[in-house]
């Protein structure tokens, strides 16, 4: 399974040109313009590594980080920064930075450093998305009763379920024998969530109180 990464860079070309290189690296890459929306994306899931702009507009990286190791999120991060000097460095690992790299670099050295930090911490960071919980390779989902329940999945109903929510809301194509053996077994332990079909486009995953209405059908 793909590793997931956050983008978080208010520099829209190098944000582009980065998730572009990180995609054909094998990484699955999402994307934040704000330490506000990196925080939305946060909420809702877990990602394995972060790579941080220091200098934005609006909240700048190093305070973001400072907030994000407050709450108790641990996940690694390289921080991006053209402020160069070895006392810039030190501030920013202090501050929870697992790496520091000064611009402009070579993506091949920043597809280095994301591989090593990540050997480094091999073990998946929990993701809990409306209910339900991703942790040591397996999926839980919280049941009727409020009670965390683990789904027996084989393993391209697990890769469709990671798809379908890094992020929640994601449209994501598959065989529909998958989709709909997944559906059944959500069915069977969450009341309100589902899965639904988008069509010409795929499926997406639907949860208590969120929007049916993108031209969706349930999966059959």
């Amino acid at each position: 399974m793909n590793k997931v990464l956050l983008i978080i860079d208010d520099d829209d070309k190098l944000r582009q040109t980065l998730a572009h290189g990180l995609r054909n690296a094998e990484f699955d890459v999402l994307t934040a313009p704000s330490a506000g929306c990196a925080e939305q994306i946060l909420n809702r899931i877990s990602v394995d590594a972060i790579i941080l702009d220091r200098m934005m507009t609006g909240t700048d990286g190093l305070t973001f980080l400072k907030k994000l190791r407050a709450s108790g999120n641990n996940t690694p991060t390289i921080m991006l920064t053209a402020m160069g000097g070895a006392e810039n460095a030190i501030e920013g690992l202090k501050n929870g930075a697992n790496d520091y790299l000064d611009k402009p670099f070579q993506l091949q050295e920043l597809i280095l450093r994301i591989k090593n930090m990540l050997r480094y911490n091999p073990e998946p960071l929990p993701t809990n998305v409306d209910g339900i919980l991703f942790t040591n390779d397996e999926f839980f989902i919280t049941d009727n009763t409020g009670t965390p329940r683990i789904l027996q999945l084989s393993g391209e109903e697990k890769k469709l379920l990671k798809s379908l929510t890094t992020p929640i809301g994601n449209i994501v194509s598959a065989q529909p024998m998958v989709a709909k053996r997944l559906r059944g077994k959500i069915n069977n332990v969450s009341l309100g969530m589902d899965i639904i079909t988008i069509r010409g486009r795929g499926y997406k995953l639907v949860c208590p109180n969120q929007d049916r209405t993108q031209g969706g059908q349930t999966c059959d």
